[in-house]
Order: structure tokens, then C-alpha cells, then sequence
């Protein structure tokens, strides 16, 4: 999935109203098994000068980079997070856990060739789904008219739960970042 939905997914299940401590650390969390992503490429792109292309056509299947990935996407590293957090941690730690593994477990049916191993440190098989969430081919258009109405839904259910201005523009950019980007295609 993309990751803006990812976020609004870490603050509907795992965020509060009026808990700003609590829905940053839900953010934080829905973001963090991408951040390595987006550091690795924004050094690669910005910096080195690489084009986006040979980014994600063969930085991204480095060894390398999926050595990075396979550490940030752990079903069994987050899960650990998890229990610890529900054992003895604060509610934030609590909603960064819960956001960070539902990012994965919302990952695990969506990805095909660009899927991560997921059960680091214990094995290194990846489970290739055969859908995707952006690969036509593994019916990424279907997926993604789904995102879309997710994305609504949870605007929906966040837009009730925040009445603050500053949330709810938070909210509108988040939810726009993926349904701009999807009209504007489609009618292409």
C-alpha cells in the first residue's frame, strides 16, 4: 500500500482523540517500515545523482537494500515490539508498535516482485503475493481502487474522531496524497 494510507491506517486503529502524544507515535510508527525507503532513495536520487530509474529498478532488489529492509519489515521484530509494548510499555509505545505492525500486516497481501523478506531473522523467504498494490499485471488496479475506498473510509472515521483545524489539514493533505494522484491518472 502507499504509505500515506499506511498512516491513516496507524491513526484510526491505533491513534486517540485528544492524545497528541499517543497519534504522533501512532504516525511514527505507520512510518517507520518505509522511512529506510525513502532515506536510501532520497540519498541515492538527491545526493548521488542516481536516476530514479536504476533506483527502483536495481538499488531496490540490492542486496544491500533489502538487507536494510528485511530488519525495518520483521513481522517477528515487530511483533517482539508489540508484545513488549502490550507487557510492559506506554500507551504510545503501545500505538507505534500497533501502527508499525499493521503497516507490515497490510504490506503482506500486496506485494509481488517488490515484496520484502518478512520474517527476519528467522528465515529470509519472501512471500510473493499475487496481488500488488501498484502492478497492473498482479491486478494493482483493482488493489488500488480498494486503497481509495479505504483511504475515504478512514478520512471519514478520522475527520469525526479530530476537530482541530491543524489535524484535520493533516488529515486532507494525507488523504489527497493518494486520491489526487489516482483521479489524475485515471483520466489520463
Amino acid at each position: 500500500m502507499n504509505t500515506p494510507t499506511h498512516l491513516l491506517i496507524g491513526l484510526a486503529a491505533c491513534g486517540k482523540a485528544h492524545a497528541p502524544r499517543v497519534n504522533l507515535a501512532a504516525a511514527i510508527g505507520a512510518l517507520m517500515p518505509d522511512l529506510s525507503l525513502y532515506l536510501l532513495s532520497i540519498h541515492a536520487i538527491w545526493w548521488r545523482g542516481v536516476s530514479p530509474q536504476i533506483v527502483f529498478d536495481e538499488y531496490y532488489f540490492s542486496d544491500a537494500w533489502q538487507a536494510v529492509f528485511q530488519v525495518d519489515n520483521s513481522f517477528v521484530l515487530w511483533g517482539g515490539l508489540l508484545i513488549f509494548a502490550f507487557w510492559r510499555g506506554p500507551i504510545w509505545l503501545r500505538a507505534f508498535a500497533g501502527a508499525g505492525f499493521l503497516h507490515l500486516c497490510f504490506d503482506f497481501p500486496f506485494h509481488n516482485d517488490d515484496a520484502r523478506a518478512q520474517f527476519w531473522p528467522l528465515t529470509d523467504w519472501v512471500f510473493h503475493s499475487p496481488l500488488s498494490y501498484w502492478d497492473v499485471d498482479h491486478h494493482g488496479g483493482w488493489v488500488a481502487l480498494a486503497e481509495l475506498g479505504l483511504v475515504v473510509l478512514l478520512l471519514g472515521i478520522l475527520w469525526r474522531r479530530h476537530h482541530g483545524m491543524l489535524g484535520r489539514i493533516g488529515l486532507g493533505l494525507t488523504a489527497a496524497s493518494v486520491i489526487l494522484p489516482a483521479v489524475i491518472f485515471s483520466a489520463l
